[in-house]
């Protein structure tokens, strides 16, 4: 065990559609707190975000309005939301406040989603069997 986190996110068109991204990878720094953790996996989120925001505009010919982006951690939602210097979070690099500047200019729009909704647990978290075959047919594939 190396106490590295493991960053995952997925992408669908909308709600019924299937998954059309996806990435499940270890993160480079070790996290010394959830809240940090997830931060880190948003701002990978993002790039992906804005990559596929832009070909969508390319294809539909028009800009798309900001990518609907969920995350189940409260304490990174708040922290992405707050430009404020915390004594808690004054260690995160820089470049992971790229998801304050994403939000500002409206690339995203970050919400909250409860764990048990969220597709991307499947690629992060130890999961039942019964609660990987519910996500997966969220997502699309199914487990048998």
């Amino acid at each position: 065990m190396d106490r590295h986190s493991i960053s995952g996110y997925c992408y669908v068109l909308n709600k019924k559609g299937p998954l059309i991204s996806w990435r499940c990878s270890k993160q480079r720094i070790i996290a010394l707190s959830s809240c940090e953790a997830e931060y880190v996996a948003l701002t990978v989120a993002i790039q992906e975000a804005k990559f596929l925001r832009q070909l969508l505009a390319d294809i539909q010919g028009c800009t798309t309005s900001g990518v609907k982006l969920y995350a189940d951690n409260q304490g990174a939602i708040a922290l992405a939301k707050n430009p404020v210097h915390h004594q808690r979070t004054k260690h995160i690099d820089i470049k992971y406040h790229f998801i304050r500047f994403a939000i500002e200019e409206g690339i995203i729009d970050l919400q909250y989603i409860p764990s048990g909704e969220n597709i991307a647990d499947q690629f992060t978290k130890p999961l039942s069997c019964v609660k990987l075959a519910d996500l997966s047919m969220i997502s699309g594939p199914s487990v048998q």
